[in-house]
């Protein structure tokens, strides 16, 4: 059983046009549909995806049928990630191709609904509006026993992961965006169908292709996959394709492994013929990526900095953070997270702890130095936070942030952790871009379905960087990744100059970059301007010049001039992309202007276009009157439990899933007053689920977050029994300590050892914490550290090398 809505009462034989804004103009029913009651028009999707090294070029194919006895219109309202250009759509119905036109929205909205008034094929693809990763498909008029094939295309530049795996992602969870109360209008995602696990009525299957001439190591993925082909001998070419039998109700992910993946690349792609030279499409178009190699201090040493740690509170983050019940909970994971953060921290900082659902509360009025009283008082209210704030409100409480003054010789830098369900994202990022002079803002998109337009958006607003957590990752490792980014010097100075024949010009397309860190890949796309002479030199340079603190760098890359043909266009796309993302959600008529022009030349949707195809050879018009259904999507969240937020109405059937997902979805809404486990029970009078509460297990502890968390401001830790709890001893047996050492000295040789043993693993999760400790070791330890160490070794079993602190 699965939700669905349907509208009533619509006649295909030309009755005065509807406009599709307008929801006073039809009756809409919504309610818990069985299938037979409603069969769903879209049979299976198909996807090819060609990635070639940092670029993901993605063909996806919808396959509709109409099994009804009337017309229907099928909508089908999906997700893509923030960055995909989508450039191309096309259909096949009846045996006829059809290529769609892009158009500015308001014409395509108004040829569909003409085309459907008088009894036509058509379809649509446009993206929402408050949103840059949510598309809308619309296939109207399908007669009955019609059969349909919807074609998009789009091409998307990867990203690598910290351990340099490319990550490719189809996304296929869509979860509610929650509507802030006040606020006007409705988002898209309210209404849509949404089924359990497993019984989504429709297939996929999707096969890749992947070329790297870096070559290929491996493939992985948390779905199942066929054995990976080489068809290259050299690994520079592979293939690999989803297991039979896949149900779309996961995202779909490859990490790919390349053999150096931190090298220099130039992608250089000619002009699309026919297009007149001094555009974007018509002159050729590079794509060069840069890893810049930043010298600094040991992280964690002579940092300064305000940290502000922003955690969704919502009952949404009560959810684990994928589809299985062994994966761990949002709101676990969030706070471990802020545990490790928070002593990692450098001496001499300030920070501040804010969390947000509905309403939003802070630790501190303002942020407060970092001590040991306060890393203390912080530690204890961590522990203790619940997902108990409501909705996803996170406008105000950024405004509260930045209504706080800037410490000078501070700077600010936000964390923001949020599974990203919010339906105003263009006001959160343009609130985070207002402010993009006075700080740096990382973001953390957790589970699937985060939206990717809000966590990339905010991040490429302030300057920071964006993470994605999902399955059974460790949320832990990627936010303290983040974390020695900021505590990074920032790299100012940012210039960019170009070698080139004397008749070329490249002039970059948007901004440039303005941001660096070490290890991260520097994205430029530049427009070649000119024509070039076959007897001048077939070679260019892009040389990157850059400043910290005192010290001055440079990059250089050099790229082959032959341009390669490709009928795609994919870094033309991806330049038109990276523009439209700068000028979206711009008031300035110019800027306007300029976005409208850059999507119709490109083909590349935004907020301001739309895709829209008509069949004109239909001979009849289709008659009988048009019924209206909503495709199904895969809900991440609480199941086939609608959450009554922004207006939506909560409906709970609960046949075969996990209880767990209805507890959290009526706590959201504040049903369910406190936390417990629900048992499941189905009266046989109304078919209704009705929770009843237990008790939950109390959460295992870890043993890594057990010694953290006795770790003091300085690095140091204390010789006590919860130390000796951990290490597996008594407290009797440490505080025999070698000779002239004191305990606090021993306690923390004793814990590196533990860390080091133990914990290897976590590593990125500690690697500051343990630097603070070294520190504080090379003033406290003296000349005993080495006798320290050996009898720490001794003691515990181990046998960590004396180099690890610096013997």
């Amino acid at each position: 059983m699965f939700f669905g809505c349907f509208d009533q009462g619509r006649s295909s034989s030309k009755p005065p046009r509807i406009s599709r804004r307008s929801s006073s103009a039809m009756t809409t029913v919504c309610g818990l549909l069985t299938k037979s009651q409603q069969p769903v028009p879209l049979k299976g999707i198909s996807v090819d995806v060609l990635v070639q090294g940092f670029i993901a070029d993605v063909v996806s194919e919808l396959r509709y049928k109409n099994e009804e006895k009337t017309p229907v219109e099928a909508v089908f309202v999906f997700p893509l990630d923030d960055e995909a250009a989508v450039y191309a759509f096309e259909g096949v119905i009846g045996g006829t191709r059809i290529e769609a036109q892009i158009r500015e929205k308001k014409q395509a909205e108004e040829e569909y609904e003409d085309a459907l008034s008088e009894g036509r094929e058509a379809f649509m693809l446009g993206r929402e509006e408050n949103t840059s990763d949510i598309f809308t498909c619309s296939l109207g008029n399908l007669p009955p026993e019609g059969e349909a094939t919807l074609k998009l295309r789009y091409v998307q530049a990867l990203a690598p992961e910290p351990d340099g795996a490319i990550r490719f992602v189809l996304p296929a969870v869509l979860n509610p965006r929650y509507v802030p109360q006040g606020s006007e209008g409705t988002t898209v995602t309210q209404n849509i169908a949404r089924v359990p696990k497993g019984q989504l009525p429709y297939t996929l299957s999707l096969s890749a292709t992947v070329e790297s001439t870096y070559g290929i190591n491996r493939i992985e993925s948390k779905c199942t996959l066929e054995p990976l082909r080489y068809i290259a001998e050299d690994r520079t070419s592979a293939q690999v394709s989803l297991a039979e039998g896949h149900q779309f109700d996961k995202d779909v992910e490859f990490l790919i492994h390349y053999e150096d993946v931190h090298k220099p690349s130039a992608f250089f792609e000619a002009g699309k013929p026919g297009v007149a030279p001094g555009s974007l499409m018509g002159d050729p178009a590079l794509l060069l990526t840069l890893y810049p190699n930043i010298t600094t201090s040991k992280p964690g040493q002579n940092a300064t900095g305000e940290f502000i740690f922003l955690l969704d509170r919502s009952g949404s983050m009560d959810c684990n953070t994928d589809h299985s019940q062994d994966s761990p909970l949002r709101i676990q994971s969030a706070k471990e997270t802020l545990i490790l953060l928070l002593k990692s921290l450098p001496l001499g900082c300030y920070f501040n702890i804010y969390g947000f659902g509905s309403t939003y509360d802070s630790f501190y009025p303002q942020s407060v130095e970092y001590t040991q009283k306060t890393m203390s008082e912080s530690l204890e209210r961590i522990k203790n936070l619940k997902a108990d704030l409501g909705g996803t409100e996170i406008l105000q409480p950024l405004k509260a942030i930045y209504s706080q003054p800037c410490r000078e010789g501070h700077p600010r830098q936000l964390f923001i952790f949020t599974d990203g369900e919010v339906h105003n994202t263009n006001e959160v990022i343009d609130e985070v871009k207002s402010h993009s002079n006075s700080h740096r803002c990382f973001s953390f998109g957790i589970g699937e379905g985060a939206s990717t337009a809000l966590i990339k958006g905010v991040a490429r607003a302030a300057g920071g960087s964006a993470e994605f957590i999902t399955g059974k990752e460790r949320m832990q490792a990627k936010a303290l990744q983040s974390l020695k980014k900021a505590l990074q010097p920032a790299v100012t100075k940012i210039s960019l100059n170009w070698d080139l024949p004397p008749d070329l010009e490249a002039v970059v397309v948007g901004s440039g970059p303005q941001v660096i860190f070490q290890g991260q890949r520097c994205l430029i796309y530049a427009q070649i301007r000119g024509q070039h002479q076959s007897s001048h030199s077939t070679e260019g340079t892009a040389v990157l010049h850059y400043a910290i603190q005192d010290q001055t760098f440079m990059e250089k890359a050099k790229f082959s001039l032959s341009a390669q043909e490709k009928d795609r266009f994919p870094v033309h796309r991806l330049a038109a992309q990276a523009l439209l993302q700068e000028l979206d959600g711009a008031e300035e008529m110019d800027k306007k202007h300029l976005a409208l022009e850059t999507s119709l030349s490109s083909g590349v949707v935004c907020s301001q276009t739309a895709y829209v195809g008509v069949n004109t050879e239909l001979g009849k018009p289709i008659q009988g009157p048009l019924i209206h259904r909503n495709i199904p999507v895969a809900y991440q969240g609480f199941s086939s439990a609608a959450a009554s937020f922004g207006g939506m109405q909560l409906m709970c059937s609960m046949p075969l899933q996990p209880q767990l997902y209805a507890q959290r979805a009526c706590r959201k809404v504040g049903i369910l007053p406190k936390r417990g486990k629900l048992s499941k029970h189905i009266s046989p009078k109304s078919d209704r689920f009705e929770p009843r509460l237990h008790d939950e297990p109390a959460e295992k502890e870890s043993p890594l977050l057990n010694l953290v968390s006795l770790q003091n401001v300085d690095g140091s830790w204390l010789l006590d029994s919860g130390l000796a709890r951990i290490l597996g001893h008594t407290e009797t047996t440490l505080s025999k300590t070698p000779s002239q050492v004191a305990p606090n000295v021993w306690a923390t040789v004793l814990a590196i050892l533990w860390l080091h043993s133990k914990a290897s693993e976590q590593r990125d999760e500690w690697e500051l914490l343990e630097a603070k400790a070294l520190n504080w070791l090379q003033v406290a330890a003296g000349p005993q550290l080495t006798d320290c160490v050996k009898a720490g070794n001794a003691l515990l079993g181990t046998s960590v090398s004396p180099q690890i602190f610096g013997l």
